[in-house]
């Protein structure tokens, strides 16, 4: 089973990765660069990231980076802003898909936590991956937050992805909870959608 996961630099991403790599699976990282909506010392999380999963579990996790400021900047354009992270969400799930195609993978896997921000509220969760048809593995979804972390500081994650950055600056002030997947489809149609996420895919180069 080879998987490509969506790893940010936060806590729970790189806990979803060691699980389902724990399990067997052949995991391949990708971030998704924001840019001026970033900082660098987001890749830099990253590969340290990266360093500690292998160190912990003797497996190769490969790297990739792909562009995802012109994503961002597309959302403020033409979408509600109160959509800016369901929209950002929503081309992650379809950038890491055409990504997984290309490289042999069978599936994502994301970090979410039913409930635990904004983005991860079923509601949002569902229209997110409206007409994805690929399959999304979350082995975090039930659990605790403080599960979460106490298995990010067993397997040496935690004190990398706690380093302080100054975080995504195109996140909104209110974001929804109950995201329509009509409205989703609506604001997609109002962009190159198709195009910026093959651009997405085009630019992602191997960094480690």
């Amino acid at each position: 089973m080879k998987l490509v996961s969506l790893i940010s630099g936060g806590i729970d991403s790189p806990v979803a990765s060691y699980m389902m790599a724990h399990v067997g699976a052949e995991v391949i990282l990708l971030h998704m660069d924001n840019g001026k909506y970033g900082e660098p010392k987001d890749i830099e999380k990253v590969r340290d990231i990266a360093a500690q999963l292998e160190k912990v579990t003797g497996r190769e996790f490969p790297v990739y980076v792909a562009d995802h400021e012109p994503n961002q900047t597309a959302i403020k354009e033409n979408c509600d802003s109160h959509y800016q992270c369901v929209m950002c969400k929503r081309f992650m799930h379809n950038v890491a898909k055409q990504f997984a195609i290309r490289n042999g993978c069978e599936g994502i896997i994301m970090g979410d936590s039913l409930g635990q921000v904004a983005s991860q509220t079923l509601r949002n969760i569902r229209a997110e991956q409206t007409s994805l048809q690929f399959p999304i593995i979350r082995p975090l979804i039930g659990l605790d937050k403080e599960d979460i972390i106490e298995t990010a500081k067993r397997i040496g994650t935690y004190e990398i992805s706690i380093r302080k950055t100054s975080g995504c600056a195109a996140v909104p002030v209110g974001p929804t909870i109950d995201a329509q997947p009509d409205r989703i489809l609506s604001f997609q149609s109002k962009m190159d959608f198709d195009g910026l996420v093959s651009a997405s895919v085009d630019s992602a180069r191997r960094i480690n």
